[in-house]
């Protein structure tokens, strides 16, 4: 297996074709209206939010998905309006763009799957689509080009585009010559980044395209796992946006079946791509100065450990104090304390990097505050923390929060 998190788009799976424009939706005049459409009989998995609120093309799309059984022909995405809190006539306005780019794209109305990302509560331009659909159209290509148009135009406050692919060597039945399947995916999110992406039932989109040939339920079997250990263990300011998004399709263009030889081996790619995405959106998160790794340890299960990371990532006192390097260690532990996991702190010990601050109730004889800001002022660090209850332990990746993340979202919507 092959995992590539560079810019650089080489080999790109079979049996999609990429594209974008400029419609008219972002005030900065960028792309902002994109596609992927996809060979006939494509199948596709989605994870959405879990989010109360929830934008007209996640409420669109799962009606799609499910009226299909999972059959996917053309991916819509728009950047610089989520269509959130828009009533009926936001729905109504997804639906029409849908109608319009099936005929477009010569599909089944229903084999449209929407997206969209931006501010919430503005009426949605489905008249802007409508009309830059030909011009869409006509752009469509299979090549590097096309792809990279499309993971740009999906972006909003990013920096930069978020790519991942991978290439999975598979071999034959017996012992036939070895076949190849590609997962290439985009994503795009910087702020409004706590995911918690469920079954159907500024967001994180993210999507994933693979030749291999999967059912829809197999995809949902694969989608899940990966997931959880990405998109669901990152937070950047743990607000969970009402528009997130993942979609998996699978063209079957590499002609290579999921079976028990195949199956791990692109399980692996597909979990290597979906980590690589979740990383480059901390990395790429507003304002972000240090992405951090919290390793909880010792835990007695791994949602508690998620429990106990997610408090830690989530407390402005700990974000703060990781934006200028300053080992406040009481900030790790008290945040841990108000999680609603049970544990006692003289079981507990605290690292930051390579250096240890707490052991079993009191500062480490050991803790040496130059050594440990030294190691906080990189940009990538982790902090450890052992529970000292069991064996289970999750990663999860979070970052600082600094005067500029507070800058871009004081005005965001002016």
């Amino acid at each position: 297996m092959q995992i590539d998190e560079t810019a650089k788009i080489v080999g790109l799976p079979k049996g999609f074709v990429w594209g974008a424009v400029k419609a008219g939706i972002k005030a900065s005049g960028k792309l902002d209206l994109a596609a992927a459409v996809a060979a006939k009989g494509t199948k596709g998995a989605a994870m959405f939010t879990k989010n109360q609120v929830v934008a007209a093309p996640v409420t669109v799309g799962r009606r799609h998905l499910t009226a299909t059984g999972g059959r996917v022909a053309a991916v819509l995405v728009n950047a610089g309006n989520a269509n959130c809190a828009t009533g009926q006539p936001g729905i109504d306005a997804c639906v029409k763009t849908c109608a319009a780019a099936a005929q477009s794209f010569g599909c089944i109305f229903d084999e449209v799957f929407p997206s969209s990302t931006g501010i919430i509560g503005v009426p949605f331009p489905s008249d802007k689509v409508i009309a830059a659909l030909p011009e869409l159209k006509a752009g469509l290509g299979d090549t590097p080009a096309h792809a990279e148009m499309f993971a740009r135009a999906i972006m909003t406050t990013d920096t930069k585009m978020k790519v991942a692919q991978a290439a999975v060597d598979i071999e034959g039945v017996l012992g036939e010559k070895l076949q190849v399947v590609r997962i290439w995916g985009a994503a795009k999110g910087a702020g409004m980044i706590h995911p918690q992406l469920g079954p159907p039932h500024a967001t994180m989109l993210v999507y994933l395209f693979t030749d291999v040939v999967a059912g829809s339920e197999e995809l949902g079997d694969l989608l899940g796992p990966a997931v959880e250990r990405s998109f669901n263990s990152i937070s950047i300011d743990g607000d969970t946006s009402t528009n997130d998004t993942v979609l998996l399709l699978a063209s079957g263009g590499s002609g290579v079946k999921l079976n028990a030889r195949s199956g791990e081996a692109f399980a692996e790619a597909l979990r290597a791509v979906c980590g690589s995405l979740a990383y480059q959106i901390v990395d790429d998160g507003e304002g972000v100065g240090h992405v951090v790794t919290l390793h909880v340890t010792g835990a007695r299960t791994e949602a508690e450990a998620k429990q106990v990371a997610k408090s830690i990532a989530h407390s402005p006192l700990c974000k703060t104090a990781w934006s200028s390097g300053d080992p406040n260690w009481g900030r790790l532990l008290a945040a841990a304390g108000y999680s609603g996991v049970a544990f006692d702190p003289a079981l507990v010990n605290i690292a930051i990097g390579e250096q240890p601050v707490f052991e079993l109730g009191l500062r480490s004889p050991s803790f040496d505050e130059a050594a440990a800001h030294a190691a906080m002022m990189a940009r990538d660090y982790t902090i450890t923390l052992d529970l000292g209850l069991g064996r289970a332990e999750c990663r999860f990746l979070t970052c600082d929060l600094t005067e500029e993340y507070v800058r871009i979202n004081a005005a965001y919507s002016t």
